[in-house]
C-alpha cells in the first residue's frame, strides 16, 4: 500500500522535499498544503527597489509542477495537528497521514515597541514593493538598514539580505544621481553584525560600509521606533526609512500542538531533522531547531540539504528502517549589491570569502534561472 506522505508549506524545503520523495519512492500519495500553489522566489527581492525584478518575475505557478510530481495540492492554512501528527487540521478539513514533514518556514518576531514604522523585507514580495515604492517618492532624508536576532535562538537571524538591500539601495541611488540627498545608516545590537557570516566578512562589510559612506550605529540594544526614528539604548537617530529584519521563531499553529519546541519557540529536530518524542515527523528550514554550529544559516541553501536528508529518513522509518541521513551544514551565499556580488562559504572546516566581483552578480542570477527551472 502506497504510503500517504503529508508536506506543510511551499516554500524551498517543501518543494526539495518534494522531488527528493518522488526520486525515491514514485508510489507514494504525497498531499501538499499550502494557502497557495505558488513558489515566492524570495532571494529575488533584494532586486525590486531597482526595478531588476517585479513581482511576476519571482512568483512561479506550481501547478504543473505538481502534476508532473503526481502531487495533490490542498489550498488551505495549517491550524493544528491531532493524533501524534498523524492528522493535520486545516482550514480545509482535517488531513491524515502515515508520515508528516513540516516545512512552513518561520514567523518574524514583531514584539518591539512602534515596529509597524518599519518594513521588514523578507515578510515578502509587498514589503520589497513598499520599499521601491518609498525610495521613489523619497527627495533625499535618511534611510536606516538594520536587523536583530532571536535573543533566544542566535541562529533565527536572516542578515543577509539586509546587507544586500543596504548595498544596493546605495548602489541605486548612485545609479540615479542622488546618493549626496540621502544618509544611510546600518544599526546592529551587535558590534560584529553578521559574525555566523564569519570574522573576515564581518570585517569586510565593515570595509565597504566605510567606503561607501554608510554610517554605522553598532552594539546598542534595540528599544523602539517612532514615526522618522530609530531609538536605541545607546542612543537615537533620524530615520525617513527604515528597514529591520526581527528575529524569528516558530508558526503560531506550533501552539496549537505537543511538538517540542527549542527556546526561541521553533521545532526541536534533531540530526536527521525528525521531530524527537513523535513517529514519523520531521521538520526542514526555517521551522526547525537543528543541531549544528551556532553559525548554521537560515537559509534556502540549508532548508534544501535538510529536506533532502529528512525525505530519505522518512522514507527509512515508514520501511521499519533507522534513520541514517544527516544534513550537510555549508552555508553558501552572495552578498549582492547590484552591481557586484561577494561570495561567501562557510563549512565546519573551511571558510573562502571572494572580494566583490561583477561576475558574482551575474552568477546569482544565474543560479536564480537554474533553480526555478524544475518548477517553470
Amino acid at each position: 500500500m502506497a504510503a500517504r506522505i503529508t508536506i506543510l508549506g511551499a516554500g524551498f524545503g517543501a518543494l526539495s522535499a518534494v522531488r527528493a520523495l518522488r526520486h525515491r519512492d514514485p508510489r507514494a500519495e504525497i498531499t501538499l498544503v499550502s494557502p497557495r500553489a505558488e513558489l515566492h522566489y524570495l532571494p529575488g527581492i533584494i532586486w525590486i527597489p531597482s526595478g531588476l525584478r517585479t513581482r511576476e518575475q519571482l512568483i512561479v505557478p506550481l501547478g504543473p509542477f505538481f502534476q508532473r510530481m503526481g502531487v495533490r495540492h490542498v489550498a488551505a492554512e495549517v491550524t493544528g495537528l491531532q493524533d501524534g501528527g498523524r492528522t493535520v487540521l486545516t482550514s480545509a478539513g482535517a488531513l491524515p497521514n502515515d508520515a508528516l514533514l513540516i516545512a512552513t518556514g518561520g514567523r518574524f518576531i514583531k514584539k518591539l515597541p512602534g515596529i509597524e514604522h518599519a518594513i521588514t523585507p523578507c515578510e515578502g514580495i509587498a514589503a520589497a514593493e513598499q520599499i521601491r515604492d518609498r525610495l521613489r517618492a523619497l527627495q533625499g532624508g535618511t534611510i536606516a538598514v538594520g536587523f536583530a536576532a532571536n535573543p533566544q535562538e542566535p541562529q533565527a537571524v536572516r542578515g543577509g539580505p539586509m546587507f544586500e538591500f543596504l548595498f544596493g539601495i546605495d548602489t541605486q541611488l548612485r545609479r540615479e544621481g542622488r546618493r549626496d540627498r540621502f544618509e544611510l545608516v546600518f544599526f546592529n545590537p551587535s558590534t560584529e553584525p553578521g559574525n555566523r557570516l564569519g570574522p573576515a566578512t564581518v570585517r569586510h562589510l565593515l570595509a565597504e560600509m566605510a567606503r561607501r559612506g554608510i554610517r554605522t550605529h553598532l552594539g546598542h540594544k534595540m528599544q523602539r521606533f517612532e514615526p522618522g526614528k530609530v531609538v536605541t539604548e545607546g542612543g537615537e537617530f533620524a530615520a525617513d526609512l527604515i528597514l529591520f529584519m526581527p528575529g524569528m521563531t516558530g508558526n503560531a499553529w506550533f501552539d496549537q500542538t505537543d511538538l517540542p519546541r527549542s527556546p526561541g519557540g521553533l521545532l526541536q529536530a534533531d540530526e536527521h531533522c525528525r521531530v524527537p518524542g513523535t513517529e514519523h515527523v520531521w521538520v526542514v528550514g526555517d521551522s526547525g531547531s537543528f543541531p549544528g554550529p551556532d553559525w548554521m544559516p537560515k537559509q534556502a541553501h540549508m532548508a534544501d540539504l535538510q529536506a533532502r536528508a529528512a525525505a530519505a529518513n522518512l522514507l527509512a522509518a515508514l520501511a521499519g528502517r533507522k534513520p541514517t541521513a544527516r544534513f550537510k551544514v555549508e552555508l553558501a551565499c552572495i552578498i549582492d549589491s547590484l552591481d557586484q556580488g561577494t561570495l561567501v562559504w562557510r563549512t565546519p572546516t573551511r571558510q573562502r570569502l571572494l572580494p566583490p566581483l561583477r561576475a558574482m552578480h551575474w552568477a546569482k542570477r544565474a543560479f536564480e534561472w537554474n533553480y526555478l527551472r524544475p518548477y517553470r
